[in-house]
């Protein structure tokens, strides 16, 4: 006789398990314990096999009659419904394991290993926990085609942060090269996004260009009453033009004082290559005024609360403000770099090739690393001196304009 809820629902455990038969093979055992499992039993090949379809209450009499249903479907067409779901769980396993958020965690822990710097790592992976892996995170990597990325992207660039979703389609493309790498994904849809995003807003990162403000400015960084610390960081960051990062992680064990060199190594570098840095002589007076205070440290530059490690990134922006300096319009930390390159090739003529080389741009050196970081450092460490030596005329008000000249030219 086929079962009934009621009877279902009023079934005792009993001292030893038993069953209550259904029909066509389905069946509820009551155990010791009060539980209740639904069972079907069916032979496949000559044998007795027996499937579990879930637990009452979770999965009621109607439920169970359906999964017996579907199960009998497999049985029908040759297949055993129990090896069939050992391949479901297997494939449900595997996508999970395969899933864009998986791999994007593997390709974040990679790129860690690597040295991303933390700030970098931070932002990045706080993008894709907010806005990528909520809409497809869950989904097999190999299964994602241009417009799942399409959506992410205009969901980003529709509350305005346009910026941030060419940010974020490029790191989902490179998460996708590396499951192509992995031999998970065989193709990297992202690339088929090309031209169907917003064009990003250009930003320029404020700087002054004008030979009398510069001047300007380098007086009022001497005048800076902050501490030591952050008014040699200051005094220093435009006679070298490192971006901010580089600058504040400087460590004394990079630095030779004597031979007037300061060599960034790759793992500090954005290119993730090293880079030779020549003092000038003004440059190498700030670093010795310095040196008694943080010398016996790692950091040229070491925080105020925690000398163990380098000085806050927000402290030359604050200095700046404290000075009275409109940082979103006028400089930041980041502007002396455009300065620097703006000003030594239009006033003092030098070839945009060693400015491009000092600044740490990316250039294709079909010698090698090795050459590419020495690359015209004869040039450059006349530059970088002839550079320190016109900012310090700037900073005593002489009014020297240079034009291009082409005893600094190159390549003309």
């Amino acid at each position: 006789m086929a079962l009934t809820d009621l009877k279902v629902k009023a079934a005792k455990a009993g001292d030893k398990p038993y069953k209550l038969t259904d029909e066509r093979g389905l069946h509820l055992l009551i155990a010791t314990n009060g539980g209740k499992y639904w069972r079907w039993s069916y032979r496949f090949i000559g044998k007795q096999k027996t499937m579990a379809l879930g637990t009452y209450p979770d999965t009621g009499l109607a439920d169970a009659r359906n999964r017996r249903d579907e199960a009998r479907k497999l049985l029908a067409g040759g297949v055993d419904p129990s090896e069939d779901r050992k391949v479901q769980r297997s494939q449900k396993v595997e996508r999970a394991a395969n899933s864009f958020e998986a791999i994007a965690r593997r390709w974040y822990a990679q790129g860690v290993k690597s040295g991303w710097t933390e700030s970098y790592a931070s932002k990045t992976l706080r993008r894709l926990e907010k806005d990528v892996f909520p809409w497809i995170g869950n989904k097999p990597v190999a299964e994602l085609q241009a417009p799942d990325f399409l959506t992410v992207s205009r969901r980003v660039s529709e509350r305005g942060a346009v910026d941030t979703s060419h940010r974020i389609t490029q790191v989902c493309g490179q998460i996708m090269r590396f499951a192509i790498a992995e031999g998970i994904a065989d193709r990297n849809p992202v690339a088929d996004l090309r031209g169907a995003l917003p064009s990003a807003p250009v930003k320029h990162m404020a700087s002054v260009t004008d030979p009398v403000r510069v001047g300007e400015l380098l007086r009022a960084f001497d005048a800076f009453k902050g501490t030591l610390t952050v008014q040699c960081a200051l005094r220093l960051a435009p006679l070298v033009f490192t971006r901010p990062v580089e600058l504040r992680k400087a460590r004394w064990a990079d630095i030779d004082l004597d031979a007037g060199m300061w060599t960034i190594p790759a793992e500090m570098m954005k290119m993730r290559k090293p880079h030779l840095v020549p003092l000038s002589t003004q440059a190498v007076t700030i670093l010795r005024e310095i040196q008694p205070l943080s010398g016996d440290g790692e950091y040229v530059f070491p925080g105020a609360r925690d000398p163990k490690r380098p000085m806050s990134d927000a402290a030359i922006n604050a200095a700046l403000k404290r000075l009275g300096i409109d940082t979103k319009e006028e400089l930041t930390g980041h502007g002396f770099r455009a300065m620097a390159r703006t000003i030594l090739h239009e006033q003092l003529g030098y070839a945009p090739e060693w400015i491009e080389q000092q600044l740490a741009h990316k250039t294709s050196d079909p010698l090698g690393e090795a050459y590419a970081r020495a690359k015209f450092i004869n040039q450059r460490r006349e530059m970088m001196q002839a550079w320190a030596d016109y900012l310090e005329k700037l900073k005593k008000g002489a009014a020297i304009i240079i034009f291009p000249t082409q005893a600094n030219q190159i390549g003309r």
